[in-house]
């Protein structure tokens, strides 16, 4: 089967390789420095092209990170989806879904591009690029609900508690909210919140003795 790349120029094919070490170089500068650190001449510099070629590519560093955040964001979605297609039972499904999202959002590259997300050109720009941050999160929503509404037909999800509760619970488990102002002190990490917060979510409150 021909992919897409197959029936490209040999000229086209160059300026995609470039493009996509662009973006890899411009991550690894953004980790390094921060946002408003870098800068397109750096990125330039260490690819190897002259400043005026990356701007070829990329009209502004605004557009560079738009595009980094979008590329990411599709891969993000990607995973998902292979979780989900995994052929595991609901609950595992769910389960490594969270852990999933748990490693995806909080990486420090994911913390680092979420931090640039402030500026209306860049909101923009992301917008523009991949469609609304509010859609991506809409689309997760989805695929979650399709999920749990299997769990509930299977018999492993409670049909008395209701899926939109369901994804609420979900949704406050990976909010960032809950790494970034619960005290959780020197000796309980986030990722330990985390694994508890999940145990919590499939075993509940009450100790086993008094179910």
């Amino acid at each position: 089967m021909q992919t897409q790349s197959s029936h490209l120029t040999l000229k086209e094919r160059q300026r995609m390789e470039r493009e996509d070490l662009i973006l890899q170089v411009a991550e690894d500068v953004l980790e390094e420095k921060g946002y408003y650190d870098t800068s397109m001449e750096e990125i330039a510099t260490r690819v190897g092209i002259a400043k005026g070629t990356i701007y070829t590519h990329f009209s502004s560093k605004e557009e560079l990170v738009a595009s980094i955040f979008a590329r990411d964001m599709n891969k993000f979605i990607q995973g998902i989806d292979k979780l989900l297609d995994s052929g595991q039972s609901p609950r595992s499904r769910l389960e490594s879904l969270l852990n999933y999202f748990y490693d995806g959002l909080y990486s420090r590259r994911a913390k680092l591009l979420t931090s640039t997300f402030t500026g209306v050109d860049l909101k923009r720009l992301i917008s523009s690029k991949n469609g609304s941050v509010h859609q991506m999160w809409d689309c997760i929503v989805s695929k979650v609900a399709k999920l749990i509404e299997e769990g509930k037909v299977a018999g492993e999800f409670r049909n008395d508690v209701s899926t939109q509760a369901m994804i609420f619970m979900i949704l406050s488990i990976i909010s960032p909210r809950v790494y970034d102002h619960v005290l959780i002190g020197d000796n309980f990490t986030a990722k330990e919140l985390h694994q508890q917060l999940i145990s919590l979510c499939f075993n509940g409150i009450i100790s086993p003795e008094d179910k």
